[in-house]
């Protein structure tokens, strides 16, 4: 057996930074989106939709790159707490990311819209109109955007909790490919 990796593969390290930006992107559209009571904000609709189904089909793919390549451990160090947190942070990240876009396709799928992506390209309802459905999807959509949002704070902050606080190899595994000398 192979001993562990001390960071993650460099196509994990991409879609990581990738998504990252797409997901602040996207709560940044999404709040634009509510804070504006114009039709002037369709623009981040037309915005909101191709990506948030982007971040869909990469966080299947990610998922399928975390099953597939081996993840560096955490410091052996490390509570217990803090193992538990960090695992439980990431199961929160990758749930959100696959729940906000479904539920943001069955919400446009409920209020009768179509799901557009682009000007050609129509993606199938997921369920029939129905306006109290999208009611409370719309309500769930942006609660768990402010989860989303929070947990990527929280995630941010420990990253950088351990780069600069503990100077362990966590946050270098993700952002190089071999240790720094």
């Amino acid at each position: 057996m192979s001993p562990r990796p001390t960071h993650f593969a460099l196509f994990a390290r991409l879609l990581h930074w990738l998504m990252a930006l797409m997901i602040i992107a996207m709560l940044f559209i999404g709040a634009g989106m509510v804070a504006s009571v114009s039709a002037r904000h369709e623009w981040l609709i037309n915005l909101h939709k191709p990506l948030g189904i982007a971040i869909l089909a990469l966080v299947i793919v990610r998922l399928l790159v975390r099953f597939a390549t081996r993840q560096p451990p955490l410091p052996d160090d490390l509570p217990g707490w803090q193992v538990m947190a960090a695992k439980a942070s990431h199961v929160l990240l990758y749930a959100m990311m696959l729940i906000l876009p479904l539920l943001g396709w069955a919400m446009i799928s409920a209020a009768g819209d179509p799901v557009m992506l682009g000007n050609s390209l129509q993606l199938p309802a997921i369920l029939p109109a129905d306006a109290q459905v999208f009611a409370l999807l719309r309500k769930a959509h942006g609660y768990l955007a402010y989860l989303l949002f929070l947990t990527v704070l929280l995630h941010l902050a420990a990253a950088l909790f351990h780069g600069w606080v503990r100077r362990d190899e966590v946050l270098d595994s993700m952002l190089h490919g071999k240790p720094r000398d």
